[in-house]
């Protein structure tokens, strides 16, 4: 695997941003192998540490699908690939992992002034496909989140989805939900207040929700009147996970909706990495429409 981290100052965000980028890099060769090699080039094979099963070949212009896996809150991008084997598991899925630093942010164009949303469904695309081997093609583009980045994932699919093919959200539980009472109730609450004001910084004052950039419930309804491609979604939830209720409202609004949806709810597993590491696995190996 080829893991690299990438830094850029973004417009949208007003400041330089590290991205992990991950290419799935150990079964490719600079050459032909066996019977296509260069004439000559079996003779002057690479020494015996460099052997492997290099079935693929590096070619000038070549494009990797891509998945844009989003951390959760209270992480950086590098903890994703501390704390999983999701490295492991882009290589065996021959697919390009990119994982941006969104802090703390819920993924939204906060109120305190800093467009996360933005740098997120526009800005980072056009950069990473720009200046990477990430092929534009709508249906080569996932989102996956864990955590905050679950709800970060669902939301932007639900308001981009000429961006993305599939979008997987694993243990969504805090930012957007399709249930925009449930948000306005924890705007209300002292929970937030008291624990994590940061919260309430970035969505802004309940009576503003309806109708805003974070009413991902009117969102939707919108897309599907427009007749847009709609994302496929796979909503995740252990049985034991706190937040276990909010996640399965927003499952039961996006089917009311009118959304494909598949939810899994895998018994015993809590909000952990337990959890993701496993989830982030078999959306790569089983989930996502991946050419493996």
């Amino acid at each position: 695997m080829s893991y690299m981290r990438f830094n850029f100052r973004s417009q949208c965000l007003g400041h330089y941003v590290d991205v992990s980028i991950v290419y799935p890099t150990d079964n490719y060769s600079y050459f032909p192998q066996g019977a296509d090699a260069p004439e000559g080039r079996e003779a002057n094979q690479p020494p015996r540490a460099m052997a492997g099963n290099h079935s693929r070949v590096y070619a000038p212009g070549m494009k990797f699908q891509t998945v844009y896996l989003i951390h959760g809150g209270g992480d950086d991008d590098t903890l994703t690939y501390r704390y999983s084997n999701a490295e492991r598991y882009a290589q065996d899925n021959n697919v390009m992992l990119v994982t941006p630093n969104i802090a703390n942010s819920f993924g939204i164009d906060t109120r305190y002034g800093v467009n996360y949303q933005m740098f997120l469904a526009d800005e980072l695309p056009a950069v990473i496909q720009s200046l990477f081997a990430s092929s534009p093609k709508r249906e080569d583009n996932f989102i996956v989140g864990y955590a905050m980045g679950g709800n970060v994932a669902l939301g932007t699919a639900i308001m981009h989805p000429e961006r993305f093919r599939t979008c997987v959200d694993i243990s969504g539980g805090i930012g957007m939900t399709l249930s925009t009472e449930t948000l306005k109730e924890e705007l209300d609450g002292d929970h937030f207040r008291n624990n994590f004001p940061l919260f309430n910084s970035a969505f802004g004052p309940s009576d503003e929700i309806s109708g805003s950039a974070f009413d991902i419930e009117t969102a939707a309804k919108e897309k599907l009147a427009e007749g847009a491609e709609l994302c496929d979604f796979h909503i995740i939830c252990g049985s034991d996970e706190f937040i276990r209720e909010r996640v399965e409202k927003d499952v039961a609004r996006l089917k009311e909706i009118g959304y494909p949806v598949n939810y899994i709810c895998p018994e015993g597993y809590s909000h952990n990495f337990i959890l993701w590491d496993k989830y982030i696995k078999y959306a790569l190996d089983e989930l996502l429409p991946l050419n493996r």
